[in-house]
């Protein structure tokens, strides 16, 4: 079957991947509450009873809002590394010592065929991180919540076939837009969200004869929109030099309000 992928939904409001090779069902996420989560999976054929565990990049609310309701009600483990742990456990609640695993930043685990390693990014979080899925053929990274995106983050998601990565923000639509100043600083700054331009710059570097598609990730609904964040991470990837053809390589949507289609990693 290979790696297949959903985004269910990505943004400001809230954020959960679901990643499967036919046999084990990993969710990225959970942050919205357990029904909307349920209703998101249904839109894929999908139940939470269907789901092996659920991996978390970092405490922020938008990411773990339903993590505890979800864990309890399907008993599933949940994987995060010991500082994220320490500052999501208030907002977890009870599960069980089985259901709280440790996955160290910088480790690999195998779920079935696939391999998961976690890598750490920069963001005002206790210790966040991306993942990075193999299956001995083909290479899924997904990557959210990063001020930039660093040397160390691009080598390990270069050859992926398939990236989620962050476009959360138009600079000019955020400077201009009615948040405090304050806010708006920590979104710009090295900790805070990639910019549809910062998105571009990445990509440039990454862009090669295996990556075929990248889905644009964690939209601001107050300082983005999909059309624009196409339009600004292809002319920033073309303002280095970076030139494609759209049968080659592909710049894809994520949505708010409902999931991507299901996409096999490694098809054309």
């Amino acid at each position: 079957m290979g790696i297949q992928f959903t985004v269910l939904s990505s943004g400001s409001t809230g954020n959960a991947t679901v990643i499967t090779d036919g046999q084990v069902t990993l969710m990225i996420d959970a942050g919205f509450s357990a029904r909307r989560i349920d209703e998101l999976l249904g839109m894929r054929d999908l139940t939470g009873d269907q789901l092996t565990g659920i991996l978390i990049t970092h405490e922020h609310s938008d990411h773990i809002k339903g993590l505890g309701a979800v864990a309890r009600k399907y008993n599933l483990p949940v994987y995060a590394n010991e500082k994220t742990w320490e500052a999501m456990n208030r907002s977890v609640g009870k599960l069980a010592d089985d259901q709280r695993i440790i996955f160290g930043t910088g480790e690999a685990r195998d779920f079935g065929s696939l391999r998961v390693e976690s890598f750490a990014i920069s963001h005002d979080a206790a210790e966040p991180v991306g993942y990075v899925f193999q299956d001995g053929k083909h290479k899924l990274s997904v990557v959210t919540d990063l001020g930039y995106a660093s040397d160390k983050v691009k080598e390990t998601i270069v050859d992926s076939d398939v990236l989620v990565l962050e476009a959360n923000h138009d600079i000019e639509m955020l400077r201009m837009g009615r948040y405090p100043w304050n806010t708006k600083r920590r979104i710009l700054g090295d900790m805070g969200h990639l910019s549809n331009e910062a998105s571009g710059e990445a990509l440039s570097e990454l862009l090669n004869g295996r990556l075929r598609r990248t889905y644009l990730a964690h939209l601001s609904r107050e300082h983005n929109m999909l059309d624009l964040a196409k339009l600004s991470v292809r002319g920033a990837m073309e303002d280095r030099g970076c030139f494609y053809k759209d049968s080659e390589f592909k710049l894809c949507e994520t949505y708010y309000d409902r999931p991507t289609p299901w996409d096999k990693v490694g098809e054309p």
